[in-house]
């Protein structure tokens, strides 16, 4: 009957050490405390769900008392030396004082009173604190025994007085083991894939198995069918899984949309798909490695499977088809129709362009096919090159020997008819040593002059060759066309950029000209002292004194925020400030105009103010060397990296 039958998970739990699945090390620990009489006063079991913890508690309090094993584990919390408490649901400081009035209790048969409390992270801190002076110094006859799965909300103080156990999860092989005695014992009939397939969506936890093995038999009974058990418990079975890898690989779009359409009126989520088909993915992977197959959790007959499907792929596409499913598995929570979503997953693993074309390309290229082309191309830009690095210099040469005094003098000879003349008049003019008409090109071409005609007497330059004709027109349209160059004092003094082109024209004039320039009269020295008050060291040196100057003819706030901003130079009429924060370039933007006015008192000239906030970033970047800017440039440009393999020349060099 339905009343006396007892779950899986209850009816196989274990009642000695032996019994326990996967924790040996674990166990023989206690045994050998319980041997050795060294007995702790508390203990904390941490793990994973499902894996033994509550049961290992179990046995360790019927091993420590003697209890015989006719009592089921379920059966101890009755007696009156051992009390198991949900922490779950009994977390209260009150639930806890009522725990140490027990304690105080001796046991009414054994050697010791045991108290198991489950899941006791769940407890309040002010529970975990009223347990604190009790756990540390509890009596002789008492013995606490935690078990928990998030050992890390548990205050360290309390981990701190306990010996701390973490139990492991459970594999693969020793779930199926264990699940196949089960079954030989129940009667029941299965195969061994469908062991592992139970064993695989245990995740680990052996109480989880134990459900599941019994869901098993509750739908197909005492004969269970593969195909059966992949309905029962919706698990994607390894065929599936198979199956629509091979619509990728054989770039198959129509089979695999249809198979996404069976999978999903069949009631498949397609985030579980998602899941066992990153799995198998990997598992793919480890099998194209061929020594690594004890890493597949899998039958014998599904790792050969394995080893023959990765011998087609590639490790490199196998790599690519794990990380675009992987990337989908977390995108497809967000998306609001995710079967299309993954059809187009699907699509693009199809489309995905295999590796394999790019490696015969290659083994193409270096069988030697396409290098005769390129070496061809190569050849001819290595005989071109060359070529026209050894002629740049001869180049170069000419124009400074024969052709210098030409463009320097006559101007290029633009016109033909006039280019015989011009190239006698300088070969006559050449020789001259008059400091006075000699033109700053002209002491260039003296060394060509004196080997051409070594024995004839140097003669005196004409007045009337057509190069003083050009000089002079050259002189009379610098003298007509800036003004500037006469006398500046007469000009007004509106900025500083007036101070700074008179002696820059000053200087052309006498180095473009053969004129010995005329001497400064005394109205152009006071010109040069006007300049003088328009120095930045002039507005530097009277700042201080202006800031000072503005209290009372500004807002208070306006002149503290004055007083933060200093001048760093001078551009013509346009004074560079400085400040610290944007709230005062604002405020001096605003105020510019009248700053600037009083500023004129203090100088005597209406300045400009352009104001600029000064941050730790705005500091000067560092220079680019030049090396490793060559080595930039040639990893772009793939026809300068081919000319410097061609020079031999060396990038590290």
């Amino acid at each position: 009957m339905s009343n006396s039958y007892r779950a899986l998970t209850r009816k196989y739990r274990p009642q000695s050490f032996d019994d326990i699945v996967s924790q040996e090390h674990v166990s023989n620990t206690l045994l050998n405390a319980v041997e050795q009489d060294r007995i702790a006063h508390a203990y904390m079991f941490c793990g994973p769900r499902g894996v033994g913890k509550t049961t290992m508690a179990r046995v360790l309090a019927r091993v420590i008392n003697g209890i015989d094993d006719g009592v089921d584990g379920e059966a101890l919390n009755q007696t009156l030396n051992i009390i198991e408490i949900d922490a779950a649901s009994n977390n209260k400081v009150e639930d806890v004082h009522h725990l140490r009035e027990s304690v105080r209790i001796p046991p009414q048969n054994g050697r010791y009173k045991i108290f198991i409390v489950d899941e006791v992270h769940m407890l309040s801190k002010a529970a975990f604190n009223a347990l604190l002076k009790t756990l540390e110094e509890p009596p002789e006859h008492a013995i606490f025994i935690f078990a928990t799965t998030e050992p890390h909300k548990v205050l360290p103080t309390i981990l701190s007085r306990v010996q701390r156990f973490d139990f492991k999860r459970i594999a693969v092989d020793e779930i199926v083991t264990r699940l196949e005695k089960i079954t030989r014992d129940e009667g029941i009939a299965i195969d061994h894939e469908s062991l592992h397939v139970i064993a695989k969506k245990a995740d680990g936890a052996l109480r989880d198995a134990l459900g599941l093995l019994d869901q098993a038999i509750a739908f197909c009974g005492d004969n269970i069918q593969h195909d059966e058990l992949l309905k029962a418990l919706n698990v994607v079975g390894s065929d599936r899984l198979f199956e629509f890898m091979g619509f990728v690989t054989g770039r198959n779009p129509s089979g695999g949309l249809e198979l996404i359409h069976t999978l999903l009126q069949e009631g498949y989520d397609i985030q579980e798909f998602l899941v066992g088909l990153v799995e198998h993915l990997r598992n793919l992977y480890v099998a194209k490695q061929s020594n690594k197959m004890a890493l597949i959790e899998a039958s014998a007959e599904t790792k050969n499977r394995y080893l023959k499907e990765a011998q087609v792929l590639d490790a490199t596409d196998i790599m690519r088809y794990l990380y675009l499913v992987s990337e989908h598995q977390i995108k497809i929570k967000e998306v609001s129709q995710p079967r299309i979503s993954f059809e187009l997953m699907f699509l693009k693993m199809v489309h995905l362009e295999p590796l394999d074309g790019l490696k015969k390309l290659i083994a193409k290229v270096q069988e030697g096919g396409a290098i005769q082309s390129d070496e061809n191309t190569q050849k001819s830009v290595a005989a071109v090159e060359p070529a026209e690095i050894l002629e740049t210099p001869k180049a170069t040469e000419q124009p400074m020997t024969t052709e210098v005094s030409q463009n320097s003098e006559a101007t290029q000879a633009s016109e033909a008819a006039e280019e015989p003349m011009t190239t006698e008049t300088t070969q006559e003019a050449e020789p001259t040593e008059n400091p006075e008409t000699e033109s700053s090109s002209e002491p260039e071409a003296e060394p060509d002059t004196s080997q051409t005609k070594p024995e004839e007497p140097e003669p005196e330059p004409e007045l009337d060759t057509p190069v003083q004709k050009d000089k002079p027109s050259f002189l009379d349209r610098i003298d007509l066309g800036s003004p500037s160059l006469g006398t500046p004092d007469q000009s007004p003094k509106k900025d500083a950029s007036i101070s700074t082109e008179a002696p820059s024209n000053d200087q052309d004039l006498e180095e473009g000209s053969s004129v010995q320039p005329e001497e400064k009269s005394p109205e152009k020295e006071t010109g040069s002292n006007d300049q003088k008050q328009l120095s930045f060291d002039a507005i530097e040196a009277v700042w201080e004194d202006f800031v000072r100057g503005l209290s009372g003819k500004i807002p208070k706030i306006l002149e503290l925020q004055v007083e933060r901003v200093r001048p760093v130079d001078l551009v013509g009429d346009l004074l560079k400030l400085e400040c610290d924060n944007p709230l005062s370039k604002q405020m001096l933007d605003q105020q510019s105009r009248e700053l600037c006015l009083h500023l004129k008192d203090k100088i005597g000239f209406m300045l400009r103010f352009q104001i600029e906030v000064i941050t730790e970033k705005s500091a000067p970047k560092k220079e680019k060397n030049p090396y490793e800017f060559f080595k930039e440039l040639v990893k772009k440009d793939p026809i300068l990296k081919d000319i410097v393999d061609k020079l031999g020349a060396e990038l590290e060099y």
